[in-house]
C-alpha cells in the first residue's frame, strides 16, 4: 500500500464483511456499499464519513530541512520502486536510485497475466520459451522506461521471487481461457495446476529455484534488463547504474549456477548490440543461512541486499500475512517490544545481518550492502542501519522524506556520542 501511495490499515480483526448483503459491521456500527469512510494509515484508524483533507505541498522549508539533512547523513537512500510513477515519485522524494525492482509486479496486469499463466503451465520448454517470447518485449519496456527515469543513478532489478501459486489461474473460467490461449484440454491444465500446488509456498519453490529448475526464466529476464539498458543508455547518453539481484540464496552454489546464466545472456547482448555494460550481480539475504554464509557467498556476489521482511518471517518462524491475529497479545503481554516486522528486531534479525555484513566484507572489504525492506523506512531500523555501517536503506517511494531525516540523525547522534 505505501508503494502505491495509499493509506492502508491491517489487522482489522473485529470488522466483519457480508459479501451477501453488501455490508460491514464493527461493534454496534454497520456500513453499506456506497457508504463513505475513510482510512488514516499513519494512526491506524478507520473513520466513519469523509473526512476534510489537504494536499502535502513540499514547501521551501521542507527543501532546506532536507538539505541539511542530506548534508550529515552517511546512508545513501533509494526507494522500493517496481512502475515508472513510483520511480517519478521516487525522484520528487529525493531519492538516490532503486534498490528493489520486483519484476513480478510487472506481471499481474490483465493482458500480461495469461502469458505468464502459459508460462507457468507449460509442459516443456519449448512451450515456456514460446509464453517466454511474448513476455520479453514487455519487460524490456518496462525496464527501458525506469532506466531513462533514473537517469543513471543504481537501479536494482530482483529476478522472479514469488511462488508459482501467485500467478495461477484459480476459477474454472481461468483455467478455459489460458486452455485457449496454449490450444490444450482445460482438464489437462487443470491437472498441471493442482501439480504445481504447495502446502507452504512462501518456503517452497520460488526465489533462485525458479532460476535453477527454469532457467530460460531467468535468460528472458536478463535480457529484457540488458536490452533496455543498451536503449535506455542511447537514449538518455548516460550509462545505467545496473545491478541484477537473484532472490532467495541459501547456498553461494545456487547463486553461481543463475549468476552464470546472468553473464552469458549479458555477454550475448553486448556482442549483438556491439555495446559495452557495466553492471553488477548481487544476491538477496533473507535466509538464515545466508547471513551465515555469507563469507562464502561473497567470493561471487558483488552486492548484498538485506530483505528483511523474509529475513524476519524465516527468523521468527511467523508469516508476516498472518500474524496480526497474535502479534498485538506478544506485544500487550511485554513479550516483544513492537511487532519486528515494523522495526527491526537488533538482537535476533539485527545480529544475523551484522554477521552477514561482517562476514561479507571479510571477503570483499568493497561490497556494498544495503537493506530493501519494508525497515528501510522506520527510523529506529534506519539509526541500526546506520551504526552497522550499511551502504544504503530502501524503502517505499513516499517514505524516502523519512528515511533521509532518520539517516541525518542517526549521523548526528553517533557524532555527538562520540564527542561526549
Amino acid at each position: 500500500a505505501r508503494g502505491m501511495g495509499k493509506p492502508c490499515v491491517s489487522g482489522c480483526g473485529s470488522i466483519r464483511v457480508d459479501y451477501g448483503r453488501g455490508t460491514m459491521s464493527i461493534g454496534s456500527r454497520t456500513f453499506k456499499t456506497g457508504d463513505v469512510i475513510t482510512i488514516d494509515g499513519s494512526l491506524g484508524q478507520v473513520l466513519a464519513g469523509r473526512m476534510p483533507m489537504i494536499e502535502p505541498k513540499l514547501s521551501g522549508e521542507f527543501g532546506t530541512l532536507m538539505g541539511w539533512a542530506d548534508s550529515v547523513r552517511k546512508l545513501g537512500v533509494r526507494v522500493n520502486a517496481d512502475t515508472p510513477e513510483d520511480a517519478r515519485t521516487a525522484i520528487k522524494f529525493g531519492g538516490e536510485g532503486i534498490g528493489l525492482c520486483r519484476t513480478e509486479h510487472m506481471f499481474f496486469e490483465e493482458t500480461r497475466i495469461r502469458t505468464v499463466r502459459e508460462m507457468i503451465l507449460a509442459e516443456d520448454e519449448q512451450a515456456r520459451r514460446a509464453a517466454l517470447s511474448k513476455l520479453l518485449p514487455m519487460q524490456r519496456a518496462d525496464f527501458v522506461e525506469l532506466f531513462e527515469i533514473m537517469k543513471g543513478l543504481p537501479v536494482t532489478i530482483r529476478l522472479l521471487d514469488p511462488p508459482l501459486h501467485e500467478f495461477l489461474p484459480h476459477t474454472q473460467a481461468e483455467i478455459e481461457e489460458v486452455a485457449r490461449a496454449m490450444n490444450t484440454d482445460p482438464r489437462r491444465l487443470a491437472d498441471r495446476a493442482r501439480d504445481l500446488a504447495e502446502f507452504n509456498p512462501m518456503l517452497g519453490f520460488r526465489g533462485c529455484r525458479l532460476a535453477i529448475a527454469y532457467p530460460e526464466i531467468a535468460e528472458m529476464q536478463s535480457r529484457a534488463i540488458f536490452e533496455a539498458a543498451v536503449e535506455a543508455g542511447k537514449r538518455t547518453g548516460k550509462a545505467v547504474g545496473l545491478e541484477v539481484m537473484v532472490p532467495l540464496i541459501a547456498t553461494r552454489a545456487e547463486f553461481d549456477l543463475v549468476k552464470a546464466r546472468i553473464d552469458a545472456t549479458a555477454q550475448s547482448v553486448m556482442k549483438e548490440t556491439g555495446t559495452r555494460l557495466g553492471y553488477q550481480v548481487g544476491t538477496m539475504i533473507e535466509l538464515p543461512r545466508a547471513c551465515l554464509m555469507a563469507g562464502d557467498i561473497a567470493k561471487t556476489a558483488e552486492f548484498f541486499s538485506f530483505g528483511t521482511n523474509d529475513l524476519t518471517q524465516t527468523t521468527y518462524g511467523i508469516s508476516r500475512d498472518d500474524a496480526a491475529g497474535f502479534l498485538g497479545i506478544y506485544i500487550a503481554k511485554g513479550i516483544l517490544p513492537i511487532d519486528p516486522f515494523i522495526s527491526i528486531d537488533r538482537d535476533g534479525v539485527g545480529e544475523l545481518v551484522k554477521i552477514g555484513v561482517a562476514r561479507g566484507r571479510k571477503t570483499r572489504p568493497s561490497i556494498k550492502v544495503g537493506i530493501c525492506g519494508e525497515h528501510g523506512g522506520d527510523p529506529a531500523s534506519v539509526a541500526f542501519c546506520h551504526e552497522i555501517g550499511l551502504d544504503y536503506v530502501s524503502c517505499s517511494p513516499y517514505r524516502v522524506p523519512i528515511a533521509r531525516l532518520a539517516a541525518a540523525q542517526a549521523a548526528l547522534g553517533k557524532a555527538i556520542s562520540s564527542q561526549a
